[in-house]
């Protein structure tokens, strides 16, 4: 393609994150000349938005030029990508009720934006205003890729592929290539001597290789040694994890009892299953140092640390704008040059991986190229890998049902399918939980949900 890519970022008033996909657009040379359209319900942030785009055209010495906008259908309006990255109800107060009602049940969450009743509230509110996004692209930027980078990622990617086909869309997260690095740090190889084979849906994907490059051309693998490393101890590393707070144990455990690593972090990971999160047992949550309640600590040190950030920015003439893990840029140059990349992407599932259920949400290696995002076929998940992709998947197809066929009562039946919660409440507490999840949650949800109610 010709001239300058015009990318509309929705959601642009989560300024750090903007910062590091602009900031890895920008760096590239075919795209120094983008337009990027920063669209925000909230006036204050995207204004914060603009210091930070303004700072990063600067550092960078890019003839890169901006809009901003509060009208999402302004923003849209000719884009050639629509980068997309909001969280309906925000911290205050849609997360704080997602954590607080469940642990009146004696129901405990790490993160609860993927999956579990968390991750079914979350899509809920979320997944309508995609759809509304989809309808404004059709009308004013039909032929736009979309960067989907909102949680939960494989509810949102699969109702959009119902509902919106025609949508050229890809679901989009960093713990692919995140925890490809965290291996590599355990090992202590570089991160350019490994290589690796990852499959399977959103947070729930595995390493099915992991293998260091050797000098003559050859690949090992290197499951051995991180079996023996976690036996012996030495994995993991505790400077190896991102988060400090959680020492990565759940995966390894998985690991040694599948054979396959996971590609989410522990802190996620724990809450998928029925195995670490339970009542009662204090044990499991010390042994393997889950971090319950992770999310909201979370989301209060970032508030708190963007505005330290802010201030500095303010005062700065330039800032420093490292490369990024995030995939955003290497598509957006690759479809707008041509140049290949092979990226992790999440898609509909058209036999992509034939153990799973056709039209779920895969996450699986991608070519990209002129002609988009090219989904590769992995058709050797191992059965144990895909049984535990399968129970998230029956959570997931029921709250896309719920949300397509506007049916209360899937919800309820999403939230009996979870792993977790089934372990922990019986049938009459998970009713009464939804209920008072979606009477907490109130106008953040569809109004058809409060229409329904027994």
């Amino acid at each position: 393609m010709t001239g300058s890519p015009k990318i509309a970022f929705i959601g642009a008033g989560s300024s750090v994150f903007m910062k590091n996909i602009i900031g890895d657009v920008l760096q590239r040379p075919a795209l120094k000349n983008a337009h990027v359209a920063l669209m925000d319900i909230n006036r204050e942030r995207l204004e914060e938005s603009e210091i930070v785009f303004n700072k990063l055209v600067s550092s960078l010495g890019v003839p890169a030029t901006h809009s901003l906008h509060t009208d999402r259908r302004e923003a849209l309006d000719g884009a050639d990508f629509v980068v997309v990255a909001f969280q309906i109800g925000g911290y205050d107060p849609c997360t704080i009720t997602d954590f607080e009602v469940p642990k009146k049940y004696g129901l405990r969450q790490t993160i609860a934006d993927t999956l579990g009743v968390g991750g079914i509230m979350r899509g809920l509110r979320t997944v309508p205003h995609l759809w509304a996004i989809c309808e404004d692209m059709l009308d004013v930027c039909p032929d736009a890729l979309m960067l989907q980078y909102v949680n939960p990622m494989a509810i949102n990617t699969w109702a959009i592929a119902k509902k919106y086909p025609q949508i050229k869309q890809v679901g989009l997260c960093h713990s692919v290539q995140g925890t490809a690095h965290e291996l590599a740090s355990d090992l202590q190889i570089a991160d350019d001597k490994i290589r690796y084979l990852s499959a399977g849906i959103n947070h729930v994907a595995f390493f099915l290789k992991f293998e260091e490059i050797m000098e003559d051309g050859s690949y090992r693998d290197l499951y051995p040694d991180l079996q023996k490393g976690y036996a012996e101890g030495t994995y993991p590393r505790p400077e190896s994890s991102w988060n400090k707070r959680c020492p990565n144990k759940v995966r390894y455990e998985m690991m040694k009892k599948t054979g396959y690593f996971a590609t989410e972090s522990s802190e996620h990971f724990a809450e998928y299953t029925p195995w670490f999160i339970k009542e009662g047992r204090e044990d499991l949550i010390e042994r393997f140092g889950i971090p319950l309640d992770e999310y909201p600590k979370r989301c209060i040190e970032q508030i708190d640390r963007w505005k330290d950030t802010l201030d500095k920015y303010k005062e700065a003439d330039k800032i420093e704008v490292p490369n990024s893990v995030e995939y955003a840029s290497q598509i957006i140059n690759s479809v707008w040059t041509g140049e290949p990349s092979v990226i992790y992407g999440n898609v509909s599932n058209a036999d992509y991986i034939p153990a799973l259920p056709h039209g779920c949400a895969v996450e699986v290696p991608c070519l990209v190229d002129r002609n988009g995002i090219q989904p590769t076929r992995v058709s050797n998940v191992p059965p144990q890998l895909a049984a535990i992709m399968r129970s998230n998947v029956n959570v997931q197809e029921l709250t896309v049902a719920a949300l397509l066929e506007e049916r209360r009562d899937h919800i309820y039946h999403a939230a009996m399918m979870d792993p977790h919660t089934g372990a922990e409440l019986d049938l009459d507490q998970i009713w009464e939980l939804m209920d008072e999840l979606m009477e907490a949650h109130g106008e953040w949800l569809p109004s058809w949900i409060h229409e329904q109610k027994a």
